[in-house]
């Protein structure tokens, strides 16, 4: 499989490519016209935002048999276009969700705690303790548009923090036991800071405005990590001024170019973005929430395993009836009035080991490997289950979520949410004909013994 990369990334992605059996060739400097009189001999391409693939571009890619955006979108890419085409198109939200939900956290942070005036004040000699008096994140609530892995991840990582978090998502039931879902009525009636996390496109298009901002019932701040066009920038500002908006951490504009690369590329700017560079109470940064060392390698390596997954993985020369499914019990979850009482009560009496999360049963796979089950009382309002309304959901260890997940949606299954993955394994989850959630796990079981 040929493949051209068109916008350099870390040199994991090639390496790791050409392991799989791919022949890559680089192509950081043809211009877009150039490209397409050659694209029809390549059968992958792997992209940023260096340019659109419209259907013009597509037309002429005739074997192409993936496009791959390093990045959380594919708003470069004619998606209806190219998948009537059959191309697979990949992107990796999974590489960089940790690097946004960390920035839009510390830019609310240093926005609350005046921490870039103070900083510029100290450099100037000026010693002001009591003009930079901050603010506690501690009892507000925390309102969350676009509740997938970006979103997610910013949830988490506020779970530390004595507040709420609620959010708002056009998909149901995505809500989970760190962020409450609610109508975009009760978020806008609760919030008290507002994180973006929605993908381009024409639902999120200028979706922040002034009748949005009204619609608040209070004044709030605003966090945008997520795409500029989200925001009139306009609007923002005249919110700004009236104090419908304290204050706006952005690390996107409306501004930009496709590329993302180079903001003052343009000539002059509008009278707004004047407001929002000397505003004390705005904090910008150039597009670099998921933009770490980290999140590089990440980035490059999600794509791999995804092309690794679609077109090179040994599980897929596997006919259905060697491909196993389900491989054991991974846990049983049920809701309870107490879980600590309960868990309390096993341990007592029936010697269970509990901790935090409930009980852990060891034992050893086909393979003689050590492998896990999990036993788990969640609180009765938990909302892990949803949008199943049942007491308890089964998780099921399986060998390869990727290839299971997408061979289970075209069966027709109903596939909740997107797969998330953490230390100890990956998570997806389906609903079966009953309505009851089940949790699909792909483990790493030694992540429990370090």
């Amino acid at each position: 499989m040929k493949v051209l990369l068109i916008d350099s990334n870390h040199s994991i992605l090639q390496s790791s490519l050409e392991k799989l059996g791919c022949v890559c060739e680089e192509d950081y400097t043809s211009t877009k016209q150039q490209i397409e009189e050659k694209i029809s001999g390549y059968q992958g391409i792997v992209i940023r935002s260096r340019f659109n693939i419209d259907q013009q571009f597509l037309d002429k890619a005739s074997n192409l048999k993936f496009i791959a955006r390093v990045g959380a979108g594919l708003e470069s890419i004619d998606v209806d276009y190219a998948e009537n085409k059959g191309i697979q198109l990949i992107s990796a939200p999974e590489g960089n969700r940790n690097a946004v939900g960390e920035h839009a956290l510390g830019m609310i942070l240093a926005l609350f705690n005046n921490l870039k005036k103070a900083d510029l004040e100290i450099r100037q000699g000026k010693w002001l303790r009591e003009a930079n008096r901050g603010i506690e994140l501690e009892g507000k609530t925390v309102g969350i548009i676009g509740y997938g892995n970006m979103g997610k991840a910013f949830a988490k990582k506020l779970k530390g923090f004595d507040i709420e978090v609620i959010c708002y998502d056009i998909k149901e039931g995505v809500g989970d036991d760190n962020c409450k879902q609610v109508t975009l009525e009760d978020l806008q009636e609760k919030s008290d800071v507002l994180s973006l996390h929605t993908p381009f496109n024409t639902l999120s298009h200028h979706m922040v405005n002034t009748q949005f901002i009204n619609n608040f019932k209070k004044p709030f701040y605003l966090i945008n990590t997520a795409r500029g066009s989200a925001v009139v920038t306009d609007d923002l500002v005249e919110a700004l001024i009236s104090k419908k908006i304290l204050g706006a951490c952005l690390d996107v504009l409306e501004y930009e170019k496709l590329s993302f690369e180079n903001l003052f590329e343009n000539d002059s700017f509008p009278e707004a973005f004047d407001y929002l560079i000397h505003a004390e109470n705005v904090l910008l940064s150039p597009h670099i929430a998921g933009w770490t060392f980290q999140s590089n390698i990440k980035l490059a390596q999600t794509i791999v395993d995804k092309v690794d997954a679609l077109f090179f993985s040994k599980e897929i020369s596997k006919t259905k009836s060697e491909f196993k499914k389900v491989t054991g019990i991974g846990g049983l979850f049920f809701k309870s009035e107490d879980p600590d009482k309960l868990k309390e009560w096993y341990k007592k009496h029936l010697d269970f080991n509990v901790d935090d999360w409930g009980s852990t049963f060891w034992w050893k796979d086909n393979n003689g490997n050590p492998a896990c089950t999990q036993w788990s009382p969640f609180k009765k309002d938990t909302v892990y289950f949803s949008p199943s309304t049942k007491d308890f959901m089964f998780n099921y260890r399986v060998e390869n979520l990727s290839i299971l997940l997408n061979e289970l949606n075209a069966e027709g299954v109903t596939v909740i949410g997107e797969i998330e993955e953490f230390d100890y394994g990956k998570f997806g989850w389906i609903l079966d004909p009953e309505g009851n959630k089940i949790e699909l796990w792909e483990p790493k079981d030694v992540a429990f013994l370090s």
